[in-house]
């Protein structure tokens, strides 16, 4: 990545809700090429869907995009711990920041300097699991907008399978056994097929999800017709992807195209 020309990036904040954490900041390269639109990539940070993580660990990556000339749209939601937090509205607040693209992030966006009918969705962790459910809620579509691209990096594809777990046992509210139904509607791996190609990136040395997650739905989306990929990147963990630096970051750049 080092022979692209940096430049200059302003960021704008912009509300999508009411509630404090229903907000977003849109990256942009100072002076955009208006010869060539590029792409809007729309970032959902992962930490175990906990206050404790904020969009604020996705700042140098959406820096470092918008410094590479595309437009970023790096999205807060509420989280377990604040109020409304948690199982569906979690989920629903990165519906409404993908909707937001229609209309004040679409105004915020200089005329002719980004293409939405080809929109990319990059979800780590505990923000993968809301990005491809969002996305497929959607149907890959907003009115404006396009999703033509999600990638799930490191993240956390079947909250079923992963309903042992302390973290996704406060994000759905209550332990499995009471309420199975809620693991289900939540888990990618059950989602529907959406018209959109997914890319699962893991590094194999990754101590917090199992490489196992993202083979198992690559293979699973795939036999029931979803276009899906996976790209193992050799040794490095989960938090590489909060890395500038890093191989896993390369990879999600590839794919972006940016």
């Amino acid at each position: 990545m080092s022979g692209v020309r940096r430049a200059s990036v302003r960021r704008t904040k912009i509300e999508y809700g009411s509630a404090p954490s229903q907000f977003g900041h849109l990256y942009l390269p100072a002076r955009p090429d208006t010869s060539s639109p590029t792409r809007l990539v729309v970032l959902v940070h992962g930490g175990s869907w906990s206050v404790e993580f904020g969009s604020t660990t996705q700042t140098a990556i959406a820096r470092m995009l918008a410094e590479r000339g595309a437009a970023v749209w790096n999205v807060e939601y509420r989280r377990v711990g604040e109020d409304g937090g948690g199982w569906p509205n979690t989920g629903r607040d990165v519906i409404d920041a993908l909707r937001a693209i229609d209309g004040p992030v679409r105004d915020a966006l200089p005329a002719d300097a980004v293409d939405l009918s080809s929109t990319a969705v990059v979800g780590h962790s505990a923000g993968g699991q809301l990005a491809v459910w969002a996305v497929g809620h959607l149907g890959a579509r907003t009115a404006t907008a396009t999703i033509t691209t999600v990638v799930a990096q490191a993240a956390v594809l079947d909250t079923v399978e992963a309903a042992d777990r302390e973290s996704v046992q406060a994000y759905m509210g209550r332990p499995y056994r009471e309420s199975p139904r809620r693991y289900r509607e939540a888990s990618p791996m059950l989602a529907p097929v959406f018209d959109a190609h997914v890319v699962a990136i893991h590094g194999d040395a990754d101590d917090l999800i199992p490489l196992e997650v993202s083979r198992r739905y690559v293979d699973d989306a795939a036999g029931r017709g979803q276009s899906a990929e996976l790209v193992v990147v050799p040794g490095e963990g989960h938090d590489a992807f909060v890395d500038p630096r890093s191989a896993c970051t390369r990879q999600t750049v590839r794919v972006l195209g940016v």
